[in-house]
């Protein structure tokens, strides 16, 4: 241990003149998702490259002077710095997407349009290990969309010095972890400084303290990603242990987690310059900043919290991914109240009401805070992640708005895609130029230009395939001889990991996060059904495996030693392989290189899942239950279906396992290795290949973030804007309004009802006849302009409910008029239209209506006839 006073100093890399813009090249994460800049920094030095986990900025750090200065005279190579850096900057300037569809406005140069999204992790690029999986890597995704669209977007999340944890397996194949230190001068980071170029530090209050925070940022093209940094001398030492883990710690350290992001993200962006318009919460963990934005609010606008909270709630979405209640962070009253009571106090509030914002149930005393519920209720725009998981997250959170029936709880769905670009092959990138032209790349959700994947010939496709499974092959022998050499194996077992695989095999992948009810076992099933598919003389299968438990998931880590276990068996050894420490790099190795990818998981639990997605652009096929985006995806022609979307009960998953288990080795045994090996005169498999062109053509323009981008600027981002702007203007006047109106309408409510219901005509209708409807509705003191009054109408099923209901809007018939116990009611009258036979049903209910109101259901009244 020094004892003197560390001073610190940062040294550069020196490089000539000529190669300064390598500098800004390898600062802009533009490159990581361009071939031709991936080109530029491996022509360096390509064994460096890979040594420094593909990171331009560690390879400049590591490249000797004299290699800089041969460069320098290299003319080819100065060619190439000049024709990649030319392609930045006409990427930079060109005109966007966002411009085309959203031209700005006089206003909007007075208030700028921005929108803050807030992840816990992004998954940018392996050589910026800030993330753990499919969250992260839909972040990072969402970010270079959004600068591909030209969207006004500001990532936000913290800085961890060591972020997820390295994995590999000991000699019994049970995952151990380990936990490095990031260097962050050896990342694409640029330190954010103040006014007076000092670093620019953020102070958030915690009980007792303040916590301070670094800002960092990192460019990815168009957009900047701003991270959080606890790790600094004005900190405790538990206090800078906040950055230190990824989902690390436990929940007196997640909290304190997402108050630095909710509650330091929102000061950060104040700090810059950059108040958000909009706040997208990915997940639940940044929750707080709403809270945050509200607190601002009534400070500087001295505006009561229920004025605040209708500002800020039109201003705010977010998107929820975890089907499962044990999935999301939830915490005791007690610590909430220790942690956020500076923000109670400020909001005036008592604690059973302030407790309530983050309870499905405000009064229940039992209930721990969530941070999805918080989430949910402070934002105007909720999203699950595919159509099937925003049906399941209406299940999970009905109790939040009690008394509407499950498919009008307003949770609707965005479905997840992936950043084509950044998940392709060079190869396939060069064949689609040839053959789509350059508008796949500027245009990757255009169904019409994905249909001239029939142009490109079926020799060429295969050939180019079958190259990128040969380097798959070669990747997985020699990552398999690295792993056995630090396990200290004997050279003729090293000698083994040069025979695994066969180049030529139809290869499945298998590579997630290995959660049980994932299923990474699920094909061992029958050991000997398996042994015969691998071990075929002349049909051969072979399966790559990859993915992390979480540290604390026994369960996940007994699935990996199992594979690793099976993996060592004489019958399985050449043709099962898992390989450590999954990250970005191995995920993109293996998407694309494999034929076929695996996705078992026990519906519904996949809210959506990307990485089936990203074999789709490369040729790939999936093979997978109908869960999460394979639900939408799965066309009969264009992949392969495990069973038929069936569900089971908890006590069920043995039986359940027998039967998925079955049809998978159906699937393999007469549909998919016949396909796979049915060969012309040619040598080609013209059926697979006509499978991989359906797959390109009909999924590739779909499931990607660009479309998924343009859906949220659509459903979340422009309306909240428009709403937020709305509330806001002439010092929050309509925003203290709806507050107001709202108060009065709860107020009110429990005297709302509907007295009597008439309808004009007969029990049996004839297809083209109109019901007319009359009810009679006691308002009390409320107005029939506070109110909508609706037919709910449809198909009785079977149990006699109404499964797939319509509204319609009854209008006000004449003036109030005295009922039956001399109280004044309104008469409202509508009709149903008889557009089919069959029996159907209907009832009258009554909801609030403010035109200010993202939608009728959000206050969670209603009352039913």
């Amino acid at each position: 241990m020094v004892k003197g006073t560390i001073r610190p100093f940062t040294v550069l890399p020196k490089l000539p003149p000529e190669l300064q813009s390598l500098q800004t090249l390898a600062y802009n994460m533009w490159w990581c998702w361009h071939p031709d800049a991936v080109a530029l920094f491996r022509r360096i030095d390509p064994d460096l490259y890979e040594l420094t986990d593909n990171s331009p900025v560690k390879l400049l750090s590591a490249t000797p002077q004299t290699r800089f200065e041969q460069l320098a005279k290299d003319d080819g190579f100065l060619a190439h710095l000049e024709r990649v850096l030319q392609k930045l900057n006409d990427y930079l300037e060109a005109p966007t997407w966002y411009q085309e569809h959203y031209p700005p406005t006089v206003e909007a140069e007075k208030e700028p349009f921005r929108i803050a999204y807030f992840s816990m992790e992004f998954g940018i690029h392996e050589s910026i290990p800030e993330y753990s999986g499919g969250l992260g890597v839909l972040a990072g995704d969402h970010l270079k969309s959004a600068s591909d669209l030209g969207i006004p977007l500001i990532g936000v999340t913290l800085m961890f010095r060591q972020g997820y944890f390295r994995q590999y397996l000991n000699v019994d194949g049970w995952q151990q972890e380990r936990y490095p230190e990031n260097d962050f001068f050896n990342l694409p980071l640029v330190a954010v400084t103040d006014t007076e170029g000092a670093p620019l530090l953020i102070r958030i209050p915690f009980p007792n303290r303040e916590v301070v925070v670094r800002v960092w940022r990192v460019q990815v093209g168009r957009v900047p990603l701003y991270l959080l940094d606890a790790n600094i001398p004005q900190n405790a030492p538990d206090d800078r242990n906040i950055t230190a883990q990824l989902y690390g710690g436990d929940q007196d350290m997640r909290i304190r987690q997402e108050m630095v992001l909710g509650i330091g993200g929102i000061r950060t962006l104040r700090a810059l310059g950059l108040d958000p318009t909009v706040c997208h919460m990915n997940e639940g963990h940044s929750a707080f900043c709403g809270l945050e934005r509200i607190r601002m609010l009534m400070s500087e606008k001295n505006a009561p919290f229920a004025t605040a909270l209708e500002v800020v709630k039109a201003g705010t979405c977010f998107t929820t991914h975890t089907p499962v209640p044990a999935g999301n962070d939830t915490f005791p009253a007690s610590t909430v109240e220790y942690y956020l009571g500076q923000y109670m106090h400020a909001f005036r509030m008592d604690r059973h009401d302030f407790l309530g914002l983050g309870r499905q149930s405000p009064r229940d005393e039992n209930e721990p805070f969530g941070m999805t519920v918080l989430a949910l209720k402070l934002a105007n725009v909720s999203n699950g992640v595919s159509q099937l998981h925003g049906r399941v997250s209406r299940r999970m959170w009905q109790k939040i708005w009690p008394g509407l029936p499950e498919s009008e709880i307003p949770v609707h769905s965005i479905t997840n895609g992936i950043h084509t670009q950044s998940w392709l092959a060079p190869e396939m990138t060069q064949l689609y130029d040839r053959y789509l032209g350059i508008q796949w790349e500027e245009q990757p959700a255009n169904h019409d230009v994905w249909k001239r994947v029939d142009r490109i010939p079926d020799e060429e496709l295969w050939r180019t395939h079958e190259r990128r499974r040969e380097r798959l092959v070669a990747f997985a022998r020699k990552r398999l001889k690295d792993q056995m050499k630090q396990r200290g194996v004997t050279h003729a077992e090293l000698a083994t990991a040069e025979e695994v695989l066969d180049p030529e095999a139809l290869t499945i992948g298998f590579a997630r996060r290995f959660a049980t009810y994932k299923r990474g076992t699920l094909i061992f099933r029958n050991l000997e059904r398996l042994a015969a598919l691998v071990n075929h003389k002349d049909r051969p299968v072979q399966f790559i495996f990859a993915g992390k438990a979480h540290p604390k998931d026994t369960g996940g880590k007994e699935l990996i030693a199992q594979i690793q276990r099976f993996a060592r068996q004489s019958e399985f050894r050449r043709r099962v392989v898992f390989i450590e420490d999954y990250d970005m790099h191995i995920a993109r190795t293996l998407v694309q290189g494999v034929d076929v990818w695996l996705n078992n998981p026990r519906r519904p639990f996949e809210a959506s899942g990307t990485s089936g997605m990203k074999i789709c652009g490369n040729g790939g096929l999936n093979l997978s239950v109908l869960d999460g985006w394979w639900v939408e995806g799965y066309q009969g022609d264009n992949g392969f279906a495990i069973g038929a979307g069936e569900e089971y009960s908890e006590s069920a998953t043995s039986y359940q396992d027998d039967v998925e288990s079955r049809a998978l080795y159906d699937l393999l045994e007469k549909e998919i290795v016949p396909l796979y090996y049915a060969r012309g005169s040619d040598g080609l498999p013209r059926g697979w290949l006509k499978m991989m062109k359906r797959s390109i053509s009909t999924l590739t323009p779909v499931f990607n973030t660009n479309r998924m981008l343009e859906e949220y600027m659509r459903k979340s981002y422009w309306p909240s804007k428009e709403r937020y702007a709305e509330l806001s203007a002439n010092d929050l006047k309509l925003a203290a309004e709806l507050a107001q109106w709202r108060r009065r309408v709860l107020q009110n409510w429990g005297q709302v009802r509907v007295e009597a219901v008439d309808r004009q005509g007969v029990d049996t209708m004839k297809v083209g006849d109109d019901i007319m409807v009359t009810a009679h509705v006691h308002l009390g003191p409320l107005t029939p302009s506070d109110v909508e009054v609706q037919l709910f109408h449809g198909q009785l099923d079977s149990l006699g409910d109404i499964s797939e209901p319509q509204t319609v809007s009854m209008g006000v018939a004449v003036g109030p008029e005295p009922s039956a116990n001399g109280e004044a009611s309104q008469i409202f009258r509508g009709r149903i239209p008889c557009r089919s036979s069959g029996q159907f049903g209907f009832c009258v209910r009554v909801l609030p209506k403010h035109r200010n109101l993202p939608h009728a259901f959000e206050p969670g009244l209603v009352t039913w006839g």
